[in-house]
């Protein structure tokens, strides 16, 4: 609103004593003081309102209006209830400071008029700004490009003052308005507080302070063709999801500013759903070579295929890059919420934070997410990552960083406890009492040949990861005994004759009864031996289960409580 618009309201009985020619200038808020020196309490564009509680003598008025000049004030209004008639040295002070100084009649509170300005500043920004945010809303959706979430979040800086950052699920920054960057380790912590207040059940926006700045997050959900409905469960999606985080407590803000910023978050919604359909060329890509790999194809086949991913995941190679790949699993309840723990599916979820955990923070771009392949079979979901051959130096990220990025002789590759180091604060809070991330990453390979051996390297390193306490743990490919590297490269003949003896009275005795001792089997070996876990998993009473296991050792004379006899059968699922 402008100064002028102040003169044309009776009932704030104001009455201008200088400065007609800036009561142009514009209110964007107000501030009631007596303090001597209140520079620390502006920051321009405000109607300052005092008693002169401050003014001792003449003297005090210029030092006064000089502070309020400098820090860029719209107006000063002072009121008449103390002294009577406002002093001269300080009608003078304002007029030397080109300051518009108005009168306050001694019936008029302060309180009316900090409420008319208020209401007037905020329904003006909040109506030019839904008019703004309509024309954007129509252009994102009808037009291919639409300008991106900044453009959103300048319109938040410019109309209402907010600053504010888009933020993916582990508090990595995905836009921002200007030059403005949230620091690390802050977007982390508001990830964990946005995640925790979700898992919670708590309504949005969610409140957190963090350094002293108080921020209000607010969901960004997906609006998609692969959206979820409102009614399915949260754990499908708390950990995918982007969250808008705004430096501003919105604890007391009206319904229609909240409605406006819940617009806001569709529109960002709209750029979400664009990234996720351009993800899905690379997700087709590593779905067709995991299929290769598990179906056995010949190493040609799967060259030929990679041959067309090279291109797509780093654009002007020219050359076939090494591989490496990344398992990862999650699991939701513990064992006496397994019939709950099964209505979550974890594959989709595993493939989403894969995607983001993924993520070069030294890769610029709109995407950053764009050399990741990453499919999901099952519960599980499985990347697939090049990494270019070393023809120069990796760049600097900092001390320690080299270390923890590069491989001696493979040039820049992905380390396990190094993926997690930053994201596993906010997905712990995420995952919460009842949800478990484990992470497995294999070594560099080199040609198609290795690709199904570093897809078994992978898997067996999430599994040493899954033995481990914790929410989120991950183990590497140098992390596993000899026997596992060796695994993948054991002759077909051999396999075959080494899992026929093992496995065949096994799956004969199913065909012929339906008994499952199989599944059985492969349960038990994924719980460590746990007799709980395991028949809490299958849904069974825990004398089902060795009953099972019992008959497992009768027709294979095996003794599954013996560590050589648990290894054989490891190696035999593996291998068939």
């Amino acid at each position: 609103m402008r100064l002028r618009a102040l003169l044309e309201t009776d009932a704030l009985g104001l009455r201008l004593l200088g400065g007609e020619d800036e009561l142009d200038r514009s209110v964007r808020g107000v501030m009631t003081t007596d303090l001597r020196d209140p520079s620390r309490y502006l920051s321009g564009g405000e109607l300052v309102l005092t008693g002169l509680a401050w003014r001792r003598d003449a003297a005090d008025s210029e030092p006064f209006v000089r502070i309020l000049a400098g820090a860029g004030v719209a107006g000063l209004a002072a009121g008449e209830a103390e002294l009577g008639d406002i002093p001269g040295d300080l009608v003078e002070a304002c007029a030397h400071h080109r300051l518009p100084l108005f009168a306050v009649h001694e019936t008029v509170a302060f309180a009316t008029i900090t409420e008319h300005v208020v209401r007037q500043v905020s329904g003006e920004r909040a109506g030019d700004l839904a008019a703004v945010v309509d024309r954007h809303r129509r252009l994102m959706t009808s037009g291919p490009a639409g300008g991106g979430p900044e453009v959103v979040l300048d319109l938040l800086g410019s109309d209402l003052d907010l600053h504010a950052w888009v933020l993916s699920p582990t508090g990595r920054q995905i836009a921002g308005a200007g030059e403005t960057s949230l620091p690390g380790p802050v977007g982390a912590a508001l990830a964990g507080h946005h995640l925790a207040a979700t898992r919670t059940g708590r309504r949005a926006p969610h409140r957190a302070t963090v350094e002293g700045t108080t921020y209000s997050l607010f969901p960004i959900r997906n609006t998609g063709r692969g959206a979820l409905p409102a009614s399915r469960d949260v754990r499908e999606s708390v950990l995918s999801d982007w969250l808008l985080a705004v430096e501003a407590d919105a604890s007391d803000w009206p319904p229609a500013r909240l409605d406006l910023l819940q617009g806001v978050t569709q529109l960002i919604a709209v750029e979400r759903d664009r990234r996720d359909a351009a993800r899905t060329v690379r997700r087709r890509l590593a779905q067709e070579v995991l299929e290769l790999l598990q179906t056995g194809a010949p190493p040609a086949e799967i060259a030929a295929r990679l041959r067309v991913a090279a291109p797509v995941l780093l654009p002007g190679l020219g050359t076939a890059p090494h591989w490496q790949v990344v398992v990862a699993r999650v699991e939701w309840g513990g064992a006496e919420d397994q019939s709950a723990a099964s209505a979550v599916p974890g594959g989709p979820v595993a493939q989403a934070l894969l995607e983001e955990i993924l993520v070069d923070p030294a890769v610029t771009g709109p995407d950053t997410a764009d050399r990741i392949a990453v499919a999901h079979t099952g519960e599980e979901a499985v990347a697939l990552v090049p990494l270019p051959a070393v023809t120069a130096p990796a760049p600097d990220r900092g001390a320690g960083a080299d270390d923890a990025r590069t491989d001696a002789h493979d040039g820049p590759a992905l380390h396990a406890d190094v993926l997690l180091a930053a994201v596993r604060e906010p997905l712990s809070a995420g995952l919460a009492d009842d949800g478990r991330l484990t992470l497995g990453v294999s070594a560099a390979v080199h040609s198609p040949e290795g690709l199904r051996g570093a897809l078994e390297e992978a898997r067996h390193a999430r599994r040493v990861a899954a033995a481990r306490p914790g929410r989120v743990c991950a183990a590497g490919h140098h992390e596993l005994a000899s026997h596992v590297l060796l695994l993948p490269f054991v002759p077909d003949d051999v396999r075959r004759a080494f899992t026929a003896r093992l496995l065949d009275p096994l799956c004969d005795y199913d065909r012929r009864h339906r008994a499952e001792l199989i599944p059985t089997l492969e349960a038990f070996l994924d719980c460590d031996g746990s007799w709980t876990r395991c028949a809490a998993r299958l849904h069974l009473h825990v004398n089902t289960l060795r009953y099972r296991v019992g008959r497992i050792e009768q027709l294979t004379g095996r003794d599954l409580s013996r560590l050589e006899d648990k290894l054989d059968f490891f190696l035999a699922l593996r291998m068939s």
